[in-house]
């Protein structure tokens, strides 16, 4: 039977133990195909910078590439850090985009910096207590609403004639639950690396909805971490890789994503095994049935609209299979 919700996911462009570059970004192309004919709704890129095991460094470079290969699937940034950014430099590109593909990208928003602090100084991003600013400038120039005396009054947004995509605000703890909603914005959740639950945020955010153009209607995503293979043995073991990875990438020992065997062989110190019993809590590992009864599980109790799944596997077209048997198991319809 269909999900009550769609089917979405996330892509980090990961570039596997092994792997170069150039075949992570030819992966970013095969896997938006697939999850295209797959059926699933939409796709979108996470902005990460100074990470040697990802390359979604420039979300809309992969939204054009992956939106240009593909016919029918939303593509769109999950999402872009604003704080990295000039507003204005956010508006034209995304206006671009829209152009490019009308009514098929989507424009996420966060907060965050998407890198450690070494990275943010790199980037010149603005601290977190800026970002309404930022959000404020980027809606003024997209509605050409600044007053007429401020300075950005007389700078025009190329291209002109389109607007920017409907935009989402993500949050991971709740605190954005309240402006995505009095902003008519879409909201999605981040419980693929937060422990607070998503439902009291999605509450918040539909008691503070207020209509919009994009949004008549409140919408909500709720993103989560999943592992799938045809049996739950294989699963946990390729989620291996996944586990040692994230302790080593947080206590500062950043790597490419390794196999689960040579996983296996990276002797943990305490504090990575710590990492891991906590952070595992928020991993789906396993069969397709077991993954589609834990998904609709938490779908249902967060009360969302729509899943969106990330995927961390070392394996590209074992990455690819997790996410055909996801859409088979929750009744997708493929394209």
């Amino acid at each position: 039977m269909p999900a009550q919700f769609a089917l979405s996911l996330q892509d980090l462009a990961p570039i596997a133990f092994g792997s170069s570059t150039v075949e992570a970004m030819a992966e970013t192309v095969k896997l938006a195909q697939a999850a295209d004919g797959l059926g699933y709704n939409r796709l979108w890129y996470a902005e990460h910078h100074g990470m040697p095991s990802i390359a979604s460094s420039v979300p809309e470079i992969l939204i054009g590439s992956a939106a240009a290969a593909t016919k029918n699937i939303r593509v769109g940034s999950g999402g872009v850090m604003l704080l990295n950014h000039a507003p204005l430099r956010i508006a034209e590109a995304y206006r671009t985009l829209e152009a490019l593909h009308p009514d098929r990208i989507d424009l996420g928003l966060g907060r965050a910096p998407g890198g450690d602090g070494y990275a943010m100084r790199a980037l010149r991003s603005g601290g977190g207590e800026e970002f309404s600013a930022y959000l404020a400038e980027l809606m003024a120039f997209d509605e050409d609403n600044f007053p007429p005396d401020h300075p950005f009054s007389r700078v025009p947004v190329s291209p002109g004639g389109v607007s920017l995509p409907p935009k989402w605000l993500l949050g991971s703890s709740g605190a954005s639950a309240q402006a995505a909603g009095q902003l008519g914005f879409g909201y999605a959740f981040a419980a693929h690396f937060s422990h607070t639950p998503a439902a009291p945020a999605f509450a918040a955010y539909r008691e503070a909805f207020q209509p919009s153009g994009d949004f008549p209607e409140p919408r909500t995503i709720l993103c989560l971490s999943v592992i799938c293979a045809p049996t739950e043995e294989e699963a946990r073991h390729l989620g291996i890789s996944q586990a040692v990875n994230w302790a080593r990438f947080v206590t500062g020992e950043q790597r490419q994503l390794t196999s689960p065997e040579e996983a296996m062989n990276h002797k943990l110190t305490p504090q990575q095994q710590a990492v891991i019993d906590q952070q595992s809590t928020l991993w789906l590992v396993g069969s397709p049935e077991q993954m589609a009864e834990a998904i609709t599980e938490k779908a249902k109790a967060a009360g969302a609209d729509e899943v969106m799944v990330t995927t961390t596997i070392h394996s590209y077209d074992l990455r690819r299979r997790s996410y055909a048997l996801l859409a088979e198991s929750l009744g997708v319809t493929p394209r």
